[in-house]
C-alpha cells in the first residue's frame, strides 16, 4: 500500500470476508492481489445480498483505513468536492496558534460543509483516478455495533459474554456491558444490555446497529446526551457532572497540574468550590486566595472568576452550582489559555 501511495495511486485497506456481514460497506476488485484495483463500493448489503458477495467471490469488506499522499487527497478533493477544498483553506488561512495546538478559524471551519470521506471523494474515484486495494491479514474488527463486540469477547457456556460488575441468569447468547455500577439480567436470549454512567441501552443484537435511531432521536428532541457525556474531558483536566436538578448542579472537576480554567463569569448562577485534593489558586473579582484540602469558597452571579492549580499534583474539587440556567453555554471567556471564546 506505502509503494502504490508512492506512485501516486490511492491505495484502501480491504479485508476477507469470512461471514455474510451487514453491517460493513464492501469494496468491488478487479484483477490478482497485489495488483487489485478497485472497481466500486457496495453500502451495506442486506442479508441475502451480502450472501451474494461471500459466494461470488470478488468482494472485501471496506475497513476504511486509506493510504496515499496529501497532495494525492488534496488533488482528488479540489476535483470531486472543490467547495469543501476551497472552505478547509479558508479554515486553515484563517488559523490561530496557541502552545502546541493550532486551531482553524472558528467560523470559516463552521462552514466547511459536512461530508463523510466516503461519500465526497472515494466512491467518485473508480473509473477516474487510480484506486487499489490491498488485502488487510491483521484480525481486524469494526467494532461498529454492539454485536460485532459480542462476537470477539470470551464467552461463558450459554454464549454470554460480559464486562464489568454483572450477573446473568438463563440468558444465552447475549452480551451484558457494565460500566458503573452492578447490572442483572434473567431471562434474555440474542440481546445487548449496555449500562454507562449517562443512559442504559437494552436491544435486540441482530437490530444493535439501529442505535443510530436513537442518536437521532436524542438530537431531534434537543437532550443532552447526544453531545455531551457525564464526564467530559477539557485541555486542563476534565468534570463529571454528579448530580443536577431544577436550580442546583454538582460537578468533581480534576485540574492539571499547571493548568488553568479560563477567567469567566456566568450571567444565571453562582458557585461554591470545595478543596477535595490539590491546592487551588482562586480568582475571584479583584482578590487571588490560595485554598487548599477542605477548604471552600463562593463565587457570586456575574463575578469575574478563575480556577488554576499551581501544584505538582492533580487538583479535585466539588463545584455546586445554583441558578435559574446551568447550562454550559452560559459563560463569557475574558482570558483563554486554549483560545475559547
Amino acid at each position: 500500500a506505502v509503494a502504490q501511495a508512492a506512485a501516486g495511486a490511492i491505495a484502501i485497506l480491504g479485508v476477507k470476508p469470512t461471514r455474510p456481514e451487514t453491517g460493513y460497506g464492501y469494496i468491488r476488485t478487479d484483477g490478482i492481489a497485489p495488483d487489485l484495483r478497485v472497481v466500486r463500493f457496495v453500502e451495506k448489503p442486506d442479508a441475502d445480498t451480502a450472501q451474494r458477495y461471500i459466494d461470488a467471490g470478488g468482494y472485501s469488506w471496506n475497513a476504511g483505513m486509506f493510504v496515499l499522499r496529501a497532495s494525492a487527497w488534496m488533488a482528488a478533493l479540489e476535483r470531486f468536492r472543490p467547495d469543501i477544498a476551497a472552505a478547509c483553506r479558508a479554515a486553515f488561512a484563517a488559523r490561530g496558534t496557541d502552545a502546541k495546538f493550532v486551531r482553524p478559524g472558528r467560523d470559516e471551519f463552521a462552514g466547511v460543509p459536512a461530508e463523510s470521506v466516503d461519500y465526497a471523494v472515494m466512491e467518485q474515484c473508480p473509473g477516474v483516478l487510480d484506486i487499489r486495494m490491498q488485502e488487510l491479514d491483521a484480525g481486524w474488527n469494526d467494532l461498529g455495533a454492539w454485536d460485532a463486540v459480542w462476537q470477539v469477547l470470551p464467552k461463558d457456556g450459554d454464549g454470554n459474554a460480559t464486562v464489568g460488575d454483572t450477573l446473568v441468569a438463563d440468558s444465552h447468547n447475549t452480551l451484558v456491558h457494565a460500566t458503573s455500577r452492578l447490572v442483572s439480567v434473567v431471562g434474555l436470549d440474542d440481546a445487548v444490555v449496555v449500562e454507562t454512567p449517562d443512559a442504559v441501552l437494552v436491544a435486540s443484537r441482530e437490530k444493535s446497529q439501529d442505535v443510530k435511531t436513537i442518536v437521532a432521536r436524542l438530537g431531534q428532541s434537543q437532550r443532552g446526551e447526544q453531545t455531551l457525556h457525564r464526564k467530559v474531558h477539557r485541555p486542563w483536566g476534565w468534570y463529571d457532572s454528579i448530580d443536577h436538578g431544577p436550580r442546583h448542579q454538582v460537578k468533581r472537576i480534576m485540574v492539571k497540574p499547571g493548568a488553568s480554567l479560563s477567567l469567566q463569569m456566568h450571567h444565571h448562577r453562582a458557585e461554591h468550590w470545595i478543596v477535595v485534593s490539590g491546592t487551588a489558586e482562586v480568582t475571584n473579582g479583584d482578590k487571588v486566595i490560595m485554598l487548599s484540602e477542605n477548604q471552600s469558597t463562593y463565587i457570586p452571579l456575574g463575578e469575574k472568576h478563575r480556577l488554576r492549580n499551581p501544584g505538582k499534583v492533580p487538583l479535585e474539587i466539588i463545584e455546586v452550582q445554583s441558578g435559574s440556567y446551568l447550562g454550559e453555554d452560559d459563560i463569557v471567556r475574558y482570558e483563554d489559555t486554549y483560545g475559547r471564546r
